[in-house]
């Protein structure tokens, strides 16, 4: 059953949390781009550490901790499944959705680097999918030397050398000298 941090209940105290999210748990296609659609737990998640309210706030919460596990997506250059270790310390703060939420209007950079919740509290599997999504490398490759897909046939390079000789083409000029000829 997931953890539920209920604002009600920070307000009394903080509270630890040590758990084990198994595969599927988690939905990380939820909102996904097209780059993370093949974006997969490979094993257990284990997320360690503390949620407490953030004092002085109006029900902004802080959730700080360690987690570690795996992750698997499709390789960047190649396209092949690849996977992605975690293991990390992170702290994220969430603030309450208020009225007008959604509205246009500027924030400041804090805002900008917090989250949001709606309802009464936060659920850990939460926090621990946006974690998970902001630990993952920018580039996603299977390994440094990937070759990657050849641009001419589409074959997986790092499985075989095709021979195709890719040709750079400048083809800024093209027109001025058609207009010539």
């Amino acid at each position: 059953m997931p953890v539920f941090f209920h604002v009600r209940d920070l307000e009394v105290r903080a509270r630890q949390f040590d758990e084990e999210i198994e595969p599927g748990a988690i939905d990380f296609q939820q909102g996904a781009r097209d780059r993370d659609a093949n974006l997969r737990q490979a094993g257990v998640l284990k997320a360690a550490g503390r949620a407490e309210l953030v004092l002085g706030s109006l029900g902004e919460i802080k959730v700080s901790g360690h987690i570690s596990g795996e992750m698997t997506a499709d390789c960047d250059r190649c396209l092949e499944p690849a996977r992605f270790p975690i293991d990390s310390d992170f702290s994220l703060y969430y603030r309450p959705v208020e009225e007008g939420y959604g509205d246009e209007k500027e924030i400041d950079t804090g805002e900008a680097e917090m989250g949001f919740y709606e309802g009464d509290g936060l659920e850990l599997n939460d926090v621990v999918r946006e974690f998970a999504l902001l630990a993952l490398p920018m580039q996603r490759v299977c390994s440094e030397g990937c070759k990657g897909i050849c641009p001419s046939c589409g074959q997986n390079r790092n499985l075989k050398e095709c021979g195709c000789t890719a040709e750079r083409i400048d083809d800024r000029w093209a027109e001025i000298g058609r207009a010539h000829v």
